[in-house]
């Protein structure tokens, strides 16, 4: 049986719509997040705050919403990537495991497009495993940029990340193409999709044709991917969750 199961999914701030069609759904990711039985969930896009969305919406939550989605049993980190107008968001980690550490290092390639990543240390305490480093990260939207933040992501591994220690790296990648794995392998880590049994289209979850929601390993040994179609997963972002199985 699978002894480390992660999951990733970028939740759209809470949010699906636009204009007068905007609907408020955070509480419906939050009522759906336990099914994914995970460890340790990546997140992506989440609000810190939003001043005109809690304004708009009565059901707005009064907490930070990595804080509101971290059910009984998980640990919540959230670092923030962008300030906007209104508010900001950002990368979270939620963990059923204690937080040892955790920092963030901003991987902002131009200024239209204010990204980063979150860097949370572990202990599992799980046999063979132990000391344990979740990167969460959310990568541009231009080729260029993202070969930039990956050569970024391995020196920042190479400088802060002990090489005997395990390493989890899982996000939206916005890609799909091989030169990103080649990117990663370089660096030793490597995909689970391609080493694991199952196909990680999770992109848009009404219709997935694309994976751009990636987990990256190393140090551990990946078994399966799962992405969760339909209702209720199509409606709740434009992302769908990649799980994978981790032995």
């Amino acid at each position: 049986m699978p002894h480390l199961r992660v999951a990733t999914w970028n939740i759209h701030k809470g949010v699906r719509g636009v204009g007068p069609l905007k609907r408020l759904e955070i509480h419906g990711i939050a009522e759906h997040l336990p099914a994914l039985q995970a460890d340790l969930i990546f997140l992506q896009e989440v609000r810190a705050e939003h001043r005109r969305d809690a304004a708009r919406f009565a059901a707005w939550p009064g907490q930070p919403q990595a804080d509101f989605l971290a059910t009984k049993g998980y640990h919540a980190v959230y670092r923030t990537n962008a300030v906007t107008r209104h508010g900001e968001h950002g990368n979270a980690l939620l963990s059923r495991w204690p937080i040892l550490r955790h920092q963030h290092e901003d991987m902002s390639d131009h200024r239209m497009e204010q990204r980063g990543l979150l860097h949370v240390e572990l202990n599992t305490g799980l046999e063979g495993i132990g000391h344990l480093h979740a990167i969460v990260v959310h990568l541009g939207l231009i080729p260029s940029s993202r070969t930039r933040q990956l050569a970024q992501l391995m020196a920042y591994i190479q400088r802060h990340i002990p090489a005997q220690d395990a390493v989890l790296v899982a996000g939206d990648f916005n890609d799909w193409g091989a030169r990103q794995r080649q990117s990663m392998a370089q660096g030793g880590l490597f995909e689970c999709e391609e080493a694991g049994k199952g196909k990680g289209l999770t992109f848009p979850s009404a219709l997935p044709l694309v994976a751009y929601d990636h987990v990256y390993v190393r140090g551990l040994r990946p078994d399966s991917v799962e992405v969760p179609r339909g209702r209720p997963w199509s409606r709740l972002s434009d992302h769908l969750p990649l799980i994978a199985n981790l032995i």
